[in-house]
This record gives C-alpha cells, sequence and structure tokens, in this order.
C-alpha cells in the first residue's frame, strides 16, 4: 500500500494546482496508518483523479497545438512543434509522449481510488470515529460525494483512454493496481475494443453522475452527466470516421448520431448557445457561459499573453501565428472591400485573429516595412497575423498582470457539430428520423446563425457537399481548440492538407493604404505513418515485448 500512496502522492503534487477548482492536494506526512482512519484521505485521492486532465493551453512549446495543424506557424526559429510540421517524430522523440504518461497515470490514480473504497471499505471509512446521530447530516453529504467520486473516477478513466486512443490507436486496458495483477504486463487492445470498453464505461455510470454542480460552487470543476455524454458524443464520431471505419459502416455512424443525440435530447441538460462568440473565450466568462459543458480551471497567469502577443508588444514573444490557410476560409457576409481584405467577413475573424490595421493592445497593428510591426523584425509573424482567441487584450507584461485562462474541453457547439456531421453521413442532410430532435441542416445552421445570420446558405445538396460544409464549419467555430489536427487525422484528409505549403501574406504600404500578396511561409511535411503517434522506444523496452509499436516507426 505504501507503495500506491507514494505513487498517488507524486502524481498530485507534480501537477499543476490551481485556484477555484479541486482539492488536489496530499499530505505527505500521512503513513499507512493514519491514512486508513483519515476520511479525507477518500477525497484527496478521488481528486487525485483529476490531476492529469489535457490543459490545452500548454499542450506543446508551452502553447496551443494549433501550429501543428495548417491553423498556425509557430514564430520561433526553434520549437517542439517543427517535429510535427517535418514529419520528425519518431520512437525515441515525440514532443507529445508526455501525454501517454498523464493518461496512464491519471489511469492509475483511478484504479487505486477505486481499489481504495471497493467492497464497502470506503463506506466503513467514512463511519469510522463519528457519531451516525449527531452528524447524520454530514454523514449523508459524504455518502453522496462518495457514489458521486466513485462514478467520476470511471468516467475519468474513459477519458483518459478516449485520449490515449485518439493520438495512439488501441491500448492497453488496465483495470487494476499494479499489486492486483501482480505486475503482468497487459498487451494492447484493439482500437474498436478500447472504444467499446470507453462506451460501456460511460453507459455504466452516466446516471449516478451529478447533473451539474448549481448547488455544489465548492465542487465546481468535478465531471456531470454532460461531460460523459458529450465524451461519448466525440469518441463513437472519431470510430466513425475514415480512419478507424474504412470500410465506411454505416452503422458507426449512426450510432456517432444516436449519441450526439442522447446528448441534445436529454431533458436534464440545459446547454445552449452563447450568444457572444468573441467573449466566451475570454478570462473567466466561460465558467459562467450556458454553453460550457466542461472547463479545466487554472490559477491566473499571463502565459498565455507571453507567448502569443506580437513581439513588438513588451513582453510578447509572437508564437502561434495563425496562417493565410485559415484566415481564407472566413467567409465574406457582405461585398469584399477592395482596399480592406479583412472587411465583410465572418466576426469570428475578428474575434479569432489579429490582422494588419487592426486595433490590439491599445494600438494599431502596423505590419509593413518600417512600422512598428514591420514583419521584416526578428520574431515578428511570418504569416502577418496573430492570435487573438482566448488571449486577454492590454495585459501589462511588464508589471506582471494576468488574466484568468479556462481551457473548454467541450462545449455545446462542439457537440451540434458532431451532430451535424453523423446524421449526414448516417442518413444525409436533411433528414429526421423519428426521434431525433433536428437534421444535419438544422444543427449545422444554428452553429452558422450564433456567428452572423448572414452567412452564405450552406450547399446541402448532396451528402458529399455537405460533408465539405461540415468540415469547413468546425475548422472556423473550433479555431484552435485543438480539433483541427485531429479532425484531419480521422477524416485521412492530413496526407494531403498537412503535406500543402503554410502561407501568410506580405504587407506593403503605399502612402495610407496596405496592399497584400499571399507568399508561402513553410513547407510542411506528414507521412502515412503519422496518423498515429509513435510509443515512445523506452515503453517498448520496457515492455519486456508485451507492447508492440504502431506500424513504421
Amino acid at each position: 500500500m505504501k507503495h500506491h500512496i507514494l505513487i498517488a502522492a507524486a502524481l498530485v503534487l507534480t501537477m499543476t494546482s490551481c485556484e477555484d477548482f479541486l482539492d488536489t492536494s496530499l499530505d505527505t506526512s500521512n503513513t499507512n496508518e493514519t491514512l486508513a482512519t483519515s476520511r479525507s484521505s477518500i477525497w484527496a485521492f478521488a481528486n487525485a483523479c483529476y490531476s492529469p486532465i489535457h490543459y490545452g493551453y500548454s499542450a506543446i512549446d508551452n502553447n496551443i497545438f494549433a501550429s501543428a495543424s495548417d491553423e498556425a506557424q509557430q514564430a520561433a526559429a526553434s520549437s517542439n512543434v517543427l517535429y510535427f510540421n517535418k514529419g520528425m517524430i519518431n520512437a525515441n522523440v515525440n514532443p507529445l509522449s508526455y501525454t501517454y504518461t498523464n493518461c496512464y497515470e491519471g489511469i492509475r490514480a483511478v484504479n487505486y481510488f477505486l481499489d481504495y473504497v471497493a467492497d464497502g471499505k470506503g463506506k466503513a471509512l467514512l463511519e469510522q470515529n463519528r457519531n451516525l446521530v449527531t452528524d447524520a447530516v454530514n454523514y449523508k453529504r459524504d455518502l453522496q460525494s462518495l457514489d458521486w467520486y466513485i462514478a467520476e473516477a470511471h468516467i475519468a478513466r474513459a477519458y483518459y483512454y478516449a485520449e490515449l486512443i485518439k493520438m495512439y490507436g488501441g491500448m492497453p486496458i488496465v483495470e487494476q493496481t499494479m499489486d492486483k495483477n501482480g505486475g503482468q504486463m497487459i498487451s494492447r487492445s484493439s482500437y474498436d475494443e478500447c472504444v467499446e470498453y470507453i462506451v460501456n464505461e460511460i453507459d455504466s455510470w452516466k446516471d449516478k453522475l451529478a447533473v451539474n454542480w448549481n448547488d455544489f460552487a465548492d465542487r465546481e470543476g468535478r465531471f456531470t452527466l454532460g461531460f460523459a455524454l458529450a465524451l461519448k458524443s466525440r469518441v463513437l464520431l472519431y470510430a466513425a470516421s475514415p480512419l478507424h471505419n474504412p470500410s465506411d459502416d454505416n452503422a458507426k455512424w449512426v450510432r456517432a448520431a444516436q449519441a450526439a443525440n442522447e446528448f441534445l435530447s436529454c431533458a436534464d441538460l440545459s446547454y445552449s448557445l452563447d450568444p457572444s462568440y468573441g467573449s466566451y473565450f475570454k478570462g473567466s466568462y466561460s465558467l459562467t457561459s450556458p454553453e460550457t459543458i466542461y472547463a479545466v480551471r487554472r490559477a491566473a497567469s499571463n502565459n498565455l499573453e507571453k507567448a502569443n502577443y506580437p513581439i513588438a508588444t513588451p513582453g510578447g514573444k509572437s508564437g502561434v501565428c495563425p496562417t493565410e490557410n485559415l484566415v481564407s476560409q472566413y467567409e465574406y457576409i457582405g461585398v469584399p472591400d477592395a482596399s480592406d481584405p479583412y472587411a465583410n467577413r465572418d466576426p469570428r475573424l475578428a474575434a479569432s485573429i489579429v490582422t494588419n490595421n487592426s486595433q490590439w493592445n491599445g494600438r494599431t497593428i502596423a505590419e509593413a516595412a518600417g512600422e512598428t510591426d514591420d514583419m521584416n523584425s526578428a520574431n515578428a509573424s511570418p504569416t502577418g497575423y496573430y492570435l487573438k482567441k482566448f488571449l486577454t487584450d492590454e495585459l501589462n507584461l511588464i508589471q506582471g498582470q494576468t488574466a484568468q485562462h479556462n481551457w473548454v474541453a467541450f462545449r455545446y457547439a462542439e457537440i451540434l457539430l458532431n451532430y451535424a456531421e453523423a446524421m449526414n453521413e448516417a442518413f444525409g442532410p436533411g433528414n429526421t428520423p423519428a426521434g431525433y430532435v433536428m437534421s444535419a441542416k438544422e444543427a449545422l445552421k444554428m452553429v452558422r446563425d450564433r456567428a452572423s445570420v448572414s452567412l452564405p446558405a450552406v450547399n446541402a445538396s448532396s451528402l458529399e457537399n455537405f460533408r465539405n460544409a461540415v468540415k469547413h464549419e468546425r475548422q472556423i467555430e473550433l479555431a484552435f481548440e485543438d480539433h483541427r489536427y485531429w479532425d484531419l487525422l480521422r477524416w485521412k484528409d492530413a496526407m494531403t492538407v498537412l503535406n500543402q505549403p503554410v502561407k501568410g501574406v506580405k504587407i506593403t504600404k503605399s502612402g495610407d493604404n496596405y496592399s497584400y500578396s499571399v507568399q508561402e511561409v513553410a513547407a510542411r511535411v506528414f507521412y502515412e505513418r503519422n496518423y498515429y503517434l509513435p510509443i515512445l522506444q523506452s515503453e517498448i523496452e520496457n515492455s519486456n515485448g508485451t507492447l508492440t509499436q504502431n506500424p513504421k516507426y
């Protein structure tokens, strides 16, 4: 037991703690004997299940993952994301290998907690050293919390496996702590077997989760029914996609549509699209928005602003610079302006990306030669664009001013897009079979109308045309939210898209007028083997031949 106490303690203490979130601290002065008589140890081990959850703002290079796809180019000449850009990922170099470790440490924490409270041990521990008559109210509350935590642990395990198979394909399924399986090595299950395991965990425990934490403010940040159903929707959408469904089995698309429909038709859930796309991602706004299904909370900081403010802003490093590949996809909602290519566009462009001659950080961004943000300056944006989404405007980095950055792992718009995609593939764009809440076309329209009711009508004349419209909408609506790279992989589009160069604009000025010409910024390389990440060679060797490597690594 001491072995596992130390593992759990190390896991908790090495993860980033946060304010206004779960207390994932663990008293390392506890011994085997004191833990056995301390009710608080239950909550410490339960909260440890959350510690390794993915925080997208520090996915790679202590920044978002967008530069691994065609969404952005990293301004720094040297960065870990270049291993993705140049197809250099291998069994010894994988900048996302920490996710493998984190997920299995999360699974280990889940397994330990579930063993710790199994067979009535948790209930017995809650009864120790308390008067069950005079302390009846608190005892009842603790029993309810234990039941919730057990359900949440199962959902956490499903989440960590979902993250693993998204990146690595089928993985070993471990359900017991090492002392229970005697240290036995476990071989990889197939991708489909892992999907079934994840879905079974969700379906078996979803009804035992809290619907929300409206009456328990101190429990915000823990999983709910909405999280479980959203996770199920995403997992089954990925499972139905071409990478994992090469025969285009329609039953998998129907199952994905049913999962999204289960979320949208659940009477207990009350999510909706937030009316302000531009404000949604700023500061703590998402924590009270009806669109947020689950957000990963962290203490206020300015790390994201330091990493992505323009280099000409004191303290900024330019960082993740959006590409013309992405900017060109934002549609016009009016007549194009020959003097300003960014006018009369989908308003999500201005909400997400800093363009030349726009206002940002209390000044006008000016990128022509000799101007404040001269693109020829060292570490200036190589694309002519800077990131705006997620960032708080006008933070004084020199004086250490900070802001909240809560990573939205699931939101309502994604579920609508999941639904639109799966419904189209299963039934076509305009059909609404009995029992479904709407057609694919109606779901997509909800997302687009929230952006602007003036956006052009979507071509829904065929399944293929609508499929392209859904892909486009995901690219725009979910930009920089760690979907694009994985979407390209699951659609089997990566060999085409991620082998094309990323582009930017060259900006020149004559008098008061700017002109823009598209130019290639960097070549990209993606190999067939990159559809799955490699497991580190050290893991392969430590498994004594039980763990097999992904093909062509």
